[in-house]
C-alpha cells in the first residue's frame, strides 16, 4: 500500500495535536493535585506543558498507540498518566475527583478554543460550514493555500479533544470518570472500590469496555457537537 505525502502530513498534524492535547490534559491533573496538596506529579516533573517528560513516562500511549490507531482507523487516540498519592486520594475524595476531572476540563477548553477559531474564521470569511463532515473536516476553507491547512488544524483540534473528553469521562478504570464514582460511596465501599481499581485486570477490563463503547459513541458525539457548532445544520 502506497502512503501519499498528504497522508503523512495529515498523520503528523494529528500527532502534534494529540501530543499538545494529552500533555495539557495530564499537566492539568498534576496542577490540580498540587493545588489540593498532593506534590507527587510535581516532584516527578510532570506539572509541565513540555511533552517530553510525559512521553518518557508513557511511550506506548503517546507514541505507539497514536501511530497504530491512525494507520488502522484514520484518527488518533492516545494517553499518558500522571502519578498521585493514593493515600491522599483516599483521605480527600472530593479533591481527588476534581483532580481527575481537571484533565477532561482541559480537553473541553481546547474544544471551545477550536470552536472559537472556527466561528471567528467564518466571520472573517476564511472558513465555511462544510457540506460533508469528517474528523479532519469540521470546517472548510473558502480558498486553497494556508486557509486549507488552518481548517484541517482546527478541525483536528476540535475532533480529537472531543474524542479525548468523552473517552476519559467513561466511568471505568483507569479512566478519569471512574474517580468520580467514589464520591457516591461510603468510606468502606470507596476503599474497596479503590482496591479494585488498583488491580491490573480492572484497568484491562475497563479499557476493553471503553474501547467497545466508543465504537458506538464516536460518530453520534461528533454529529451532536457539530450541530451545536453550526445551529440548524442538521448533520446526521
Amino acid at each position: 500500500m502506497t502512503v501519499t505525502p498528504m497522508e503523512i502530513g495529515l498523520g503528523l498534524l494529528w500527532f502534534v495535536v494529540l501530543t499538545v492535547s494529552v500533555t495539557f490534559h495530564e499537566a492539568s491533573h498534576g496542577f490540580a493535585a498540587l493545588k489540593f496538596g498532593d506534590t507527587t506529579a510535581y516532584t516527578a516533573g510532570l506539572v509541565t506543558l513540555d511533552p517530553i517528560p510525559h512521553m518518557q513516562r508513557s511511550p506506548i500511549g503517546m507514541i505507539v498507540v497514536p501511530i497504530l490507531s491512525f494507520a488502522l482507523g484514520g484518527w488518533m487516540i492516545g494517553w499518558a498518566s500522571t502519578p498521585y498519592d493514593p493515600y491522599w486520594a483516599h483521605r480527600n475524595r472530593r479533591q481527588a475527583a476534581l483532580m481527575a476531572l481537571a484533565g477532561p476540563a482541559a480537553n473541553l477548553i481546547l474544544i471551545l478554543l477550536a470552536a472559537l477559531l472556527i466561528r471567528g474564521g467564518m466571520l472573517l470569511g476564511v472558513f465555511a460550514q462544510p457540506d460533508q463532515i469528517s474528523w479532519a473536516r469540521t470546517t472548510a476553507a473558502t480558498a486553497p493555500g494556508v486557509a486549507t491547512g488552518a481548517a484541517i488544524l482546527v478541525s483536528v483540534l476540535f475532533s480529537l479533544n472531543l474524542i479525548l473528553l468523552v473517552f476519559n469521562l467513561l466511568p471505568v478504570p483507569p479512566l478519569d470518570g471512574s474517580e468520580v464514582i467514589s464520591l457516591f460511596l461510603s468510606d468502606s465501599a470507596a476503599e474497596r472500590y479503590r482496591e479494585f481499581m488498583a488491580q491490573p485486570y480492572a484497568s484491562i477490563i475497563g479499557l476493553i469496555v471503553a474501547w467497545n463503547v466508543m465504537d458506538f459513541l464516536l460518530r453520534p458525539e461528533h454529529t451532536v457537537a457539530l450541530n451545536l457548532l453550526y445551529p440548524g445544520a442538521g448533520y446526521h
